[in-house]
């Protein structure tokens, strides 16, 4: 078995002047940061929780880490088995279900993605590839969540 880290830096910028001295005295505002990345992200919360809707929040970015590596690994599968993918879109979307308390856990991914292959006759395959790019996705493996897949494949 194979082990590899991975790190991030979050630098919160939200003080603005009595830190979290109550509720609604802070910014949501945070960096998302990386040694040996080209730029930070700038992020913030939902606005639902008094964030800036200008900003990735993590629950688009744990979505987007979904389908990122759902997409990864179809386009890994799909060169292996001859399949040639020439445009891949994807329009995730999730549920989040809040709890009375403000606890809640995003309960339903679903992938959407939108693509074009190159030979008719490999649409049957391409569908398929899909769950075995799923049994793969490294993200996907490590979530306790429902992600449904809709694919649309054309020529």
């Amino acid at each position: 078995m194979k082990k590899h880290d991975f790190q991030c830096k979050i630098d919160w910028c939200g003080n603005l002047g009595t830190g979290t001295s109550a509720y609604h005295e802070y910014s949501r505002d945070h960096l998302l940061n990386q040694d040996h990345k080209y730029s930070s992200i700038q992020c913030s919360s939902d606005p639902i929780f008094r964030g800036d809707k200008t900003k990735y929040n993590p629950e688009e970015f744990f979505i987007a880490s979904v389908a990122s590596c759902h997409m990864l690994w179809y386009l890994h599968l799909c060169a292996d088995r001859g399949v040639v993918v020439i445009d891949y879109q994807d329009e995730v979307s999730a549920e989040l279900i809040l709890n009375e308390d403000g606890s809640g856990k995003i309960h339903n991914i679903v992938l959407k993605p939108q693509i074009k292959i190159t030979n008719a006759k490999d649409i049957e395959l391409a569908h398929s590839l899909h769950q075995e790019a799923h049994r793969f996705c490294f993200i996907a493996a490590s979530v306790n969540c429902n992600i449904e897949i809709r694919s649309n494949i054309f020529i």
